[in-house]
């Protein structure tokens, strides 16, 4: 998976908007408003922060070497995948979808409320 996959997956989802707002060596993706995906692109080796759920975010990172704590997030919800080529792109993509999830799923009940 590389940076134009990345890219081309997250745009693929419904209301997804595509930023640079902290400069232009970061990019992220957003539905509803609030980030599901940031990634660099300024760095040599390919990584993506994406959010989620706290429990399963500890399980991930004691299973794969590649899954981080989130860099420069909250750690609680967010981690950071190295795409360094020890995880097939299917699961990659699952991550993206979980992180796509819970944002989405928590503007819809955001919207509900209003």
């Amino acid at each position: 998976m590389n940076i134009e996959t990345i890219r081309e997956y997250c745009l693929s989802k419904p209301g997804v908007e595509e930023s640079l707002p902290f400069g232009p060596d970061t990019l992220v993706y957003k539905v509803g408003g609030k980030a599901f995906l940031l990634t660099g692109l300024d760095s040599e080796v390919l990584r993506f922060n994406v959010k989620c759920n706290p429990d399963k975010a500890i399980e991930l990172r004691e299973e794969f070497s590649c899954v981080l704590p989130g860099y420069h997030m909250n750690k609680k919800h967010w981690n950071t995948i190295v795409v360094d080529g020890s995880v097939s792109s299917t699961q990659l993509k699952e991550w993206i979808d979980w992180s796509y999830a819970l944002v989405a799923g928590k503007n819809k009940i955001k919207r509900q409320d209003d």
